[in-house]
């Protein structure tokens, strides 16, 4: 079974009460095993008040969704998708239009993001240079193999030649998350 991360829509300036609620309908109703992490992401930022104080606030993110780590077979299993869509506030899952369809995961690159920007998840050391050989392990082009021409650590890119089109070296920006160092 595999853990997938799942969008929760509900109303704006609920989320906090909506993800105790969770919590506590996982645990009552035995889902400890199905339901793994409610987030409610939040970032902290600094405000000046009228006095010209300091101060930290936290604002959510994503107003108005929560992010649920559930475990699924092949899909979301049918009690647990309907207790957390029935759940008080909760208008509906993100990628789901209704009538009983299943819910869309959000690719595991995109969650990656979030839980970095969050601090729930360190930013690993980026230990590839220019010259290596790195195979592609997200994106696009994914499964290809090429060559480091470039690193912008500001921007967290890296430029890779793969050989496309008859064996041709194109330049291709991606993610430093996106690539593998070849040993």
């Amino acid at each position: 079974m595999a853990k997938k991360w799942y969008v929760v829509q509900t109303y704006s300036g609920y989320e906090d009460s909506v993800k105790e609620d969770l919590e506590s309908r996982k645990d009552t109703m035995g889902l400890q095993g199905k339901i793994h992490q409610i987030l409610v992401p939040e970032e902290e930022v600094e405000v000046v008040d009228k006095k010209n104080n300091k101060k930290i606030k936290k604002n959510k993110i994503f107003p108005g969704y929560i992010f649920l780590e559930m475990e699924v077979d092949k899909e979301i299993d049918d009690n647990t998708w309907f207790i957390v869509r029935n759940t008080p506030k909760v208008t509906g899952f993100l990628g789901s239009s209704g009538g009983g369809t299943k819910p869309v995961p959000i690719p595991q690159d995109e969650i990656n993001r979030i839980l970095k920007k969050i601090g729930q998840v360190a930013e690993q050391d980026f230990d590839i240079h220019v010259g290596d050989s790195v195979k592609v392990i997200s994106g696009p082009w994914i499964g290809q193999e090429g060559v480091v021409a470039n690193i912008n650590e500001e921007k967290k890119i890296v430029t890779v030649m793969i050989e496309l089109f008859g064996g041709r070296a194109t330049p291709n920006e991606l993610q430093f998350e996106q690539v593998k160092k070849i040993d």
